[in-house]
């Protein structure tokens, strides 16, 4: 897995969006290839511009996280979910290969469900852990809906088998269970996530060709029936923020839009993201204020409190348009549009200083700070059912 091109990241004060291809699309750091550096740099300074060098070889670091899993993936095959490796960084194989034995270990209180095929026909496995009985009404959680956030997908591994370990012995979680069901998506777009551990780390879209460009893939985050084709989102198939060329267009998108229309009856829906430390609620393709948005902001401040009382982690909180930016298509807009009102993204780990490339050594600190606050949104959610 290699890099084509060696890539600083620099801090940027001011720079527009459109100048270099950012870090993460139109916030952020940005990436400059090494033949650019030199010129860039003066550019800025030029233009009295302030920046801070964060990465100076990103391919070094890549290189870094290539051979730690490596060396891993060496280390004898995890023979149960008790031996399997939450620490570190896993391949989509070894996940689905996870999920499995969840199942086996655990058969009366956890199921998969394929609700779907991704265009290269990678199967999209649903975790469902439940008491019992059908149809009730239910949390969804996903993680790695963009590709390249692996501590997204790392976090979902340790959150599915907290629960199992959890369920019994922790008051909140048990009583959660026994009136709800929870759907657990790991691998949301599970050809990108391949793609990223075969071909391009920073890979962040799915890998769907486009009719009439050289470009590949979907911005899953902007594909969806919510103010789709409005600013935050770009019509040219060559960028990291394309819609696609209709709402749904994406067998990825589409598969989580029917079993939320059939299920019918989901009362939270959470879908986490990496980087930036921040909880954010509906909306982002408009300025209008959700009809619970005094609700949604108490319950993100409660959650965020509660996330910052193991490490100390500040996160930021509020609508997505009046906390990132502007973004129309997105998840979290068509679920509180389908009617249900607790509607998150977590942007986890961390402020820019690794991004996309969080140490691996990050990854517990991380999912375990992020369960406090997920804990926090389903028990509310439990207590409002109706």
């Amino acid at each position: 897995m290699k890099a084509l091109l060696v890539f600083a990241t620099l801090t940027v004060a001011v720079l527009a969006k459109e100048t270099f291809e950012g870090w993460t699309s139109g916030r952020g750091p940005v990436r400059v290839p090494v033949l650019s550096l030199s010129a860039v740099k003066d550019h800025l300074e030029n233009n009295q511009m302030d920046y801070s060098v964060m990465i100076e070889d990103l391919q070094v670091v890549l290189d870094e996280e290539e051979e730690e899993m490596d060396s891993a993936a060496r280390a004898a095959e995890p023979r149960n979910t008790d031996s399997f490796d939450y620490s570190r960084y896993h391949s989509i194989e070894e996940i689905y290969r996870f999920q499995d034995m969840l199942v086996s270990e655990n058969p009366s209180l956890v199921s998969k469900t394929v609700i779907g095929q991704s265009y290269e026909r990678r199967p999209i496995n649903v975790l469902k852990f439940s008491t019992g009985g059908t149809k009730r009404p239910a949390i969804w959680i996903d993680t790695g809906i963009h590709s390249r956030e692996w501590v997204t997908q790392a976090s979902g591994c340790w959150f599915a088998k907290n629960i199992v370990s959890r369920f019994g012995q922790d008051k909140v979680l048990t009583d959660i269970l026994n009136k709800m069901d929870i759907f657990l998506l790991i691998v949301t777009n599970p050809d990108g996530f391949a793609y990223t551990h075969s071909r391009n780390r920073m890979w962040r879209k799915t890998r769907k060709p486009n009719p009439g460009s050289n470009c590949v893939g979907v911005d899953p985050n902007r594909n969806w029936d919510a103010g789709f084709g409005g600013p935050g989102a770009s019509s040219s198939p060559c960028s990291e923020t394309y819609r696609g060329p209709r709402a749904h267009s994406e067998s990825e998108v589409k598969a989580i839009v029917d079993f939320v229309k059939s299920h019918g009856d989901i009362k939270a829906f959470v879908s986490i993201h990496a980087y930036s430390q921040m909880l954010l609620y509906p909306y982002g393709y408009t300025r209008t204020p959700t009809k619970d948005q005094a609700e949604l902001h108490n319950l993100a401040k409660k959650a965020i409190t509660d996330l910052a009382s193991l490490y100390g982690t500040r996160y930021r909180y509020g609508s997505i348009i009046n906390t990132i930016y502007q973004a129309s298509g997105g998840t979290i807009d068509w679920t509180y549009n389908q009617g249900i009102k607790y509607s998150y993204t977590f942007e986890l780990r961390d402020t820019g200083r690794y991004g996309f490339i969080l140490p691996a050594n990050q990854i517990l600190p991380t999912a375990k700070e992020t369960w406090l606050a997920m804990m926090t949104i389903m028990d509310h959610t439990s207590k409002n059912l109706y």
